[in-house]
């Protein structure tokens, strides 16, 4: 059989969307969360219940919404929930098995940054902030984080921390303290790239290589030298390649136009 070809990009939303199981709950935020959970609603996970930000409950979109308010993500939905309904009912009732989020930074504890790049009073770049994800991320019962694979996003410390990982630290003091002491449920379980899966060690908390995509020639040293702290690759295997069915749906179905699959 011949070799599969396929781009980095292309391995991260297979990956993660492999980590949701059939029957879940998923709140998912904009680009490629997104196309991970349509993925494997058309795929593996088809009785998945995703619910976008914006509204949209139990939606099985025929295109790729531009974002969780686009009315494709809204069409034939039996519910659509305003957010009291949707951070209260369902998110803060623990209703939520799978937060899907991405961000422009995330350290070695999964906190996520997705408010500045620099000092918050005089930043280098203002992003669009937190939106839903920092409630996601503080009570969903097991959180995704989706995001390439650089050191400038791979970073020690967060520049800001938008949406709380397994250490968060203290605003007075910037002292880490574990999520439990905040009374947070879940927490981050795995952090999908464009060179592989990072999980986080049971004990420390930090994060370490699971799965790297060796196939697209991806070696464990080029994952330490694009990642902005020491990590450990001593567990690290080679992750399953995409199938030919889940790249044929990726392509065709869920992101047919390349809006993130360029």
């Amino acid at each position: 059989m011949p070799k599969l070809h396929y781009t980095p990009r292309e391995a991260m939303a297979v990956a993660a969307s492999r980590l949701i199981k059939n029957g879940e709950t998923v709140i998912v935020g904009t680009g490629l969360p997104l196309v991970a959970a349509i993925l494997a609603k058309h795929t593996h996970a088809s009785d998945a219940i995703l619910i976008m930000e914006a509204g949209p409950y139990d939606g099985y979109p025929l295109a790729l919404p531009s974002c969780v308010a686009d009315p494709r993500g809204f069409w034939r939905v039996p519910l659509i929930c305003d957010p009291v309904q949707l951070m209260g009912q369902f998110l803060q009732k623990g209703r939520i098995n799978v937060g899907l989020l991405g961000g422009a930074q995330v350290d070695k504890y999964g906190n996520i940054n997705s408010t500045c790049i620099g000092d918050y009073r005089n930043p280098q770049v203002r992003l669009e902030g937190s939106g839903g994800a920092s409630d996601i991320a503080a009570l969903a019962q097991r959180t995704y984080i989706i995001i390439a694979h650089e050191k400038r996003r791979l970073v020690e410390r967060v520049d800001y921390l938008t949406s709380p990982g397994w250490r968060c630290y203290r605003y007075q003091d910037r002292e880490f303290i574990k999520r439990e002491e905040l009374g947070l449920r879940g927490g981050p379980e795995a952090v999908i790239t464009t060179m592989g899966i990072m999980k986080f060690h049971e004990e420390t908390k930090e994060m370490y290589v699971a799965e790297y995509y060796a196939d697209l020639g991806i070696t464990l040293e080029m994952i330490k030298e694009n990642t902005g702290f020491a990590i450990d690759v001593s567990q690290a295997i080679p992750s399953a390649p995409p199938t030919e069915e889940e790249l044929q749906v990726l392509r065709t179905i869920v992101d047919p136009e390349k809006i993130y699959m360029n």
